[in-house]
């Protein structure tokens, strides 16, 4: 049987995700960071003004709208009055450089770009992939059309769409770490019920003060933001995750949900500068990116007295499975199926398997994306009906807890025998003087593949012998240890800010060819 989240809730349509503070408390806070606030009223209002000037751009229903911003409180007005408006948002993650930027704009076809002026020297170059409109942010005084000179105009007479809770409403991109971007399509529907399956995750309230602070242009923060809005919390922006933006944050703001990858969370923890008392108003800090590290883990508690909560989020369902809030935590576990989805742990032949197997994660939820824009063929790949195939490898405990095992396509075969970097890595982590560690393979004449393993050190640990560190892998986990062990200073993160195995994959075969 698969695993079971239980059911969901009443669902808010997108279209309505306000409506519920606006009728009880119109003029309360809503949406802040340190340099603005918007209470619902205003967030309402400037929404539906910006979606009657985006049609009078000439925008139609249906119609693809790129964003390339860092987190600004105008963004999340931008994806409300895109909602309103019934166009296609589609975040571009503000690290990527010109070539991905191109791909992403030629792949979903927009016909707007909304961005920030410090980008547009760079995107000025990239040519015929750019889209026929931009709209800027934060440009020089004349720089028309601009976020600024719309929300300073009176709004034109537009009627405003209701789009069909079936059509796309977003295409995010994933992160790369197996290949080219997808396009991801959600619709309405699928954004709701995701909406839905994260505010009872997270067990949010009107009462809440939510801090998803990571970029809004990935997915994670996009939920969490519109899940708290759901419910009337107020959300807390972090404009940059500095140590001293997300410090200055916490302590005025004094945010009640936390969610931030495990680097920017490490320079938190670290600050001299930070307290106790700083965090005392957290009731649940999830941090996401990769498995949370045993020193961050001890690091946090230490301040807090909280564990993090761990989980597995994917850009084709959002969040699917999470240590939940009120409940039992295991670290290290990315938790149980969240409401609403139904989590199949099986074989290469699509047989369930028992606890303590590992095996192909398959998930069915009501957030599950529409498909690959406009790739049938890979939507066709990992679609069994209403199920869809996530490309991890998960292991399910005998109390239905799951553990991340890593990716399918990082699976490393050797000498016939299946390896998942992630056992790899949880093996060297226990090594006191390794801060990080990522394992790929590399290809062998004779073995198919070896393990080779990047390691970073823990500040002021010495480092240690290459074979010392592989006989200690040796003994915690046999013929799976590495073979090779590469010292770096820092680890590579892809845009997500998970660690970016394509990046070391290139770094064995530089290696290889020198």
């Amino acid at each position: 049987m698969p695993l079971n989240g239980g059911p969901l809730e009443q669902i808010v349509p997108f279209s309505e995700i306000l409506a519920a503070p606006l009728a009880s408390k119109p003029d309360a806070v809503a949406l802040t960071s340190l340099l603005r606030s918007y209470s619902w009223r205003e967030l309402d209002q400037n929404a539906d003004h910006l979606a009657r000037h985006l049609l009078a751009m000439g925008l139609a229903p249906g119609d693809r709208v790129a964003i390339l911003m860092p987190n600004r409180t105008a963004l999340i007005v931008f994806y409300l009055a895109c909602q309103r408006a019934a166009l296609v948002c589609v975040p571009l993650n503000y690290r990527c450089v010109p070539a991905e930027i191109a791909h992403q704009l030629s792949l979903s076809g927009a016909s707007m770009l909304f961005l920030h002026a410090e980008r547009e020297p760079e995107v000025a170059k990239l040519g015929e992939a750019l889209p026929l409109g931009i709209i800027s942010y934060d440009s020089p005084e004349g720089r028309e059309p601009s976020f600024e000179g719309f929300m300073a105009k009176p709004a034109p007479e537009m009627t405003l769409s209701v789009r069909n809770p079936e059509d796309p409403a977003c295409i995010f991109f994933t992160s790369g770490s197996t290949g080219p971007a997808k396009g991801v399509e959600h619709s309405d529907r699928s954004l709701a019920a995701m909406f839905a399956i994260n505010a009872k995750g997270f067990a949010l309230a009107a009462n809440d003060v939510v801090m998803p602070a990571s970029s809004m242009a990935h997915l994670g923060a996009f939920f969490l933001t519109f899940a708290a809005f759901s419910v009337g919390a107020r959300v807390v922006l972090a404009r940059a995750n500095t140590p001293e933006e997300l410090h200055a944050l916490l302590k005025r703001e004094r945010p009640s949900v936390l969610m931030m990858l495990q680097t920017a969370l490490f320079g938190v923890v670290r600050n001299p500068g930070v307290s106790a008392k700083d965090l005392a108003s957290l009731r649940l800090c999830r941090c996401g990116g990769d498995k949370v590290s045993s020193t961050l883990q001890e690091a946090f508690r230490g301040l807090t007295g909280l564990t993090i909560h761990e989980g597995l989020g994917i850009t084709e369902a959002g969040q699917i499975a999470f240590n939940r809030a009120g409940g039992e935590i295991k670290p290290g576990s990315i938790g149980r199926p969240l409401p609403g989805v139904e989590i199949a742990v099986r074989n290469t032949a699509g047989e369930e398997l028992h606890a303590g197997e590992v095996g192909r994660m398959w998930v069915k939820t009501p957030s599950v994306m529409q498909g690959y824009w406009k790739d049938p063929e890979a939507t066709a790949a990992v679609m069994d009906g209403e199920w869809f195939y996530t490309g991890d490898l998960v292991e399910a405990d005998q109390d239905g807890f799951l553990w991340f095992r890593g990716r399918q396509k990082q699976v490393i075969v050797h000498n016939a025998l299946n390896i998942t970097p992630q056992e790899v890595e949880e093996a060297l982590l226990q090594h006191p003087a390794v801060a990080t560690a990522g394992v790929v393979g590399k290809r062998d004449p004779l073995y198919g593949e070896n393990v080779v393993a990047f390691v970073s050190l823990k500040t002021g640990e010495k480092r240690p012998r290459d074979e010392d560190l592989i006989t200690f892998a040796r003994e915690r986990i046999g013929y799976k240890a590495p073979e090779e062990v590469v010292f770096l200073d820092r680890l590579p993160l892809n845009p997500t800010g998970k660690l970016d195995r394509v990046a070391l994959k290139r770094m064995v075969e530089e290696r290889e060819a020198d």
